[in-house]
């Protein structure tokens, strides 16, 4: 079920990227008949798709289309079976599944502060989130605690039914995701029960000392500086910090800064401190998730030369009315 997929979704994905391959599954076995180099190519990619089967447990039409990319796939497979951070309910092996998350992984186990910033769906919340429960099943940390800025998206927090809780259970709710696919659901509530895994938003961190605990703040692009100086410095002696963040998804009004921004220009260079960039080859969600980032990161970059040539023009004709004579009265 895993290999074919629900109704042989999968084995109709790899049909339709072999066209010239007739390709038949009966029992255990796939046949596969063509000429020589189109089977040479569908039977490199049966390699890698066998292999990412093992190795994750899962296989859907977003990783087919991955693995049928020649320099997507080499990158893929470019990593051990040692590398699995955490197993999750049912065997479930959680693995950092790109190049740019392995560097997260390297750079969480390497430096008590890391920056994971990039955009949407690249994974940095939840290889964040995992290496969190790594650290706290080999009792590396004392408690999780994961924070975000509660910061509306167009919606109003104030228009949400219920306490204070539920209005902000929906900004949370990721966090949540991520936990219950690393932890059993009851393992989690007993956890957060007891004050070991804590979810909260970011204005509850203020006046707290965080010792030994492993903590990550989310969507911190939504934190202004104020917030973003007052969380970095609640860090505590064994402690472990990821900040993850995309700049281009700013929900804050227009007369206020970025905290996550900022902190990044200003702490690049601070011993201890790490960065880690992802991009859109990252992106593991639906394979359209990528292709949407690009044109709004392209739509983005013209936006802002356009304003650039704007800004620019106003401060030519500036210069030319100051510049210019006088006029004669007469």
């Amino acid at each position: 079920m895993a290999f074919l997929g629900q109704e042989n979704a999968n084995l109709r994905a790899l049909k339709a990227r072999f066209p010239k391959v007739r390709i038949v599954a009966r029992g255990t076995e796939l046949k596969a008949m063509g000429d020589r180099e189109d089977l040479g190519r569908f039977e490199e990619v049966m390699r890698m798709v066998i292999w990412h089967v093992d190795r994750y447990n899962t296989l859907g039409e977003d990783d087919i289309d991955r693995l049928t990319k020649t320099e997507e796939a080499s990158l893929l497979q470019n990593a051990s079976h040692d590398d699995v951070i955490v197993y999750g309910p049912g065997g479930l092996k959680v693995t950092a599944r790109t190049p740019n998350q392995r560097r997260l992984v390297e750079a969480i186990r390497d430096h008590d502060m890391v920056f994971a910033v990039g955009p949407a769906g690249s994974g940095k919340t939840y290889t964040a989130v995992a290496m969190a429960v790594a650290a706290l099943k080999d009792r590396r940390v004392k408690k999780i605690i994961l924070t975000r800025p509660a910061v509306e998206a167009g919606e109003n927090l104030g228009f949400l039914p219920g306490d204070l809780k539920e209005k902000l259970d929906p900004y949370l709710q990721p966090l949540y995701d991520a936990l219950t696919d690393m932890l059993p659901y009851e393992r989690v509530a007993d956890h957060m029960e007891k004050g070991v895994i804590e979810v909260a938003p970011l204005a509850f961190m203020r006046g707290r000392t965080l010792d030994k605990a492993f903590v990550i703040l989310d969507e911190a692009q939504n934190a202004t500086t104020a917030q973003m100086r007052m969380f970095l410095t609640r860090m505590g002696r064994d402690a472990k910090f990821v900040i993850t963040g995309d700049g281009s998804q700013v929900d804050l009004p227009r007369n206020q800064r970025s905290g996550l921004l900022d902190a990044l220009r200003i702490l690049k260079d601070v011993e201890g401190i790490s960065t880690v960039r992802l991009t859109g080859m990252d992106i593991i969600r639906h394979r359209l998730v990528s292709s949407i980032v690009d044109r709004f990161d392209v739509d983005d970059a013209k936006r802002a030369e356009e304003a650039e040539a704007r800004r620019e023009a106003k401060k030519a004709a500036r210069e030319a009315r100051l510049s210019s004579p006088p006029k004669n009265p007469e």
